[in-house]
């Protein structure tokens, strides 16, 4: 038997998918757009849109980034992880620093 995706989530990322989509539709809501509306701006049927307000895990990332554009928001998913803002990628780099640096022997005596 089949688990449903959403069940093989951890629940904090459930809750924030959740949150994530209520948050789209209180966008659309200010800013007076139909579900209808949104849907064809990005190019999705209105059922999708509408798992997209649910925090529906199965809805593709392309599709929360148009809908991200679409309400004025920009990409800010391109600089979610950007390397620059990674502090505990930041960190590993340090630790794989080598404690001392050596010279090579050169094998010709320069």
């Amino acid at each position: 038997m089949k688990k449903n995706p959403i069940q093989l989530l951890p629940l904090p990322v459930e809750r924030t998918l959740k949150k994530f989509g209520s948050d789209i539709r209180i966008a659309r809501l200010k800013r007076g757009f139909t579900i209808e509306m949104m849907a064809q701006r990005i190019g999705i049927h209105r059922s999708t849109y509408s798992k997209m307000e649910k925090g529906d895990p199965m809805v593709g990332l392309g599709a929360y980034a148009a809908v991200l554009f679409s309400l004025g928001f920009g990409t800010p998913l391109g600089d979610l992880i950007d390397q620059r803002n990674d502090d505990t990628g930041l960190l590993l780099n340090l630790e794989k620093l080598p404690k001392r640096v050596r010279l090579k022997k050169n094998p010709q005596g320069l």
